[in-house]
């Protein structure tokens, strides 16, 4: 089936990967074994405010070195031309992301209404995010396709019964085995026959 809604993560997939997930963990005191939201939720009352409050300032700082990933405008521009309805679910908040998308010249391709943060859906893996997206375009999962860098994109999309496309520039691929497709760069979902 031709897909004519498209969900992206953002860093990592629209953006290139600045992250420095272990880093970040230390310096907010958070578990190594657990993702940051997990990390933070284990947390309550002031502490959880103040560590939420400087993953913000990181997440920001990170925003305003934000560049668009190899082949993310071609294929953008690509999906515009051909009237794709586009959407972005990642676990950053709001704000950051939309300094991300700014500062990567890449907030003109998505309506505001149509890129869902953690402040409007349960993180991935929840597929809440997709679920909500569905809804909003009247479509199915089998009609959309879910972009992400990492099991948490291609765990949601599943849940939201949704293909997925799994980028990792490095070719290493250690999700494939979640993934509908697999790529190493954006621009190169454009050879697999969905449009």
């Amino acid at each position: 089936m031709k897909k004519r809604f498209w969900v992206f993560d953002m860093d990592g997939t629209l953006t290139e990967a600045l992250h420095d997930f272990p880093a970040i963990k230390r310096e907010l005191g958070l578990p190594l074994d657990l993702d940051i939201l997990s990390g933070l939720n284990l947390l309550e009352g002031l502490a959880k405010q103040q560590k939420t409050q400087r993953l913000n300032e990181i997440e920001m700082e990170i925003a305003g070195k934000a560049k668009a990933a190899p082949g993310v405008l071609s294929l953008l521009n690509h999906l515009k031309e051909k009237q794709i309805q586009m959407g972005i679910l990642t676990r950053n908040n709001h704000e950051n992301t939309l300094a991300t998308l700014q500062k990567a010249e890449l907030l003109s391709f998505f309506s505001k209404e149509h890129i869902l943060t953690r402040d409007h859906a349960l993180p991935k893996p929840d597929p809440e995010g997709l679920l909500k997206l569905q809804n909003m375009w009247s479509c199915e999962g089998k009609e959309m396709l879910m972009i992400g860098d990492y099991l948490y994109d291609l765990l949601a999309g599943k849940a939201a019964l949704t293909e997925t496309v799994y980028i990792d520039p490095t070719g290493e691929f250690k999700f494939k085995e979640h993934a509908t497709y697999s790529i190493t760069q954006m621009d190169h979902i454009l050879n697999f026959d969905l449009l």
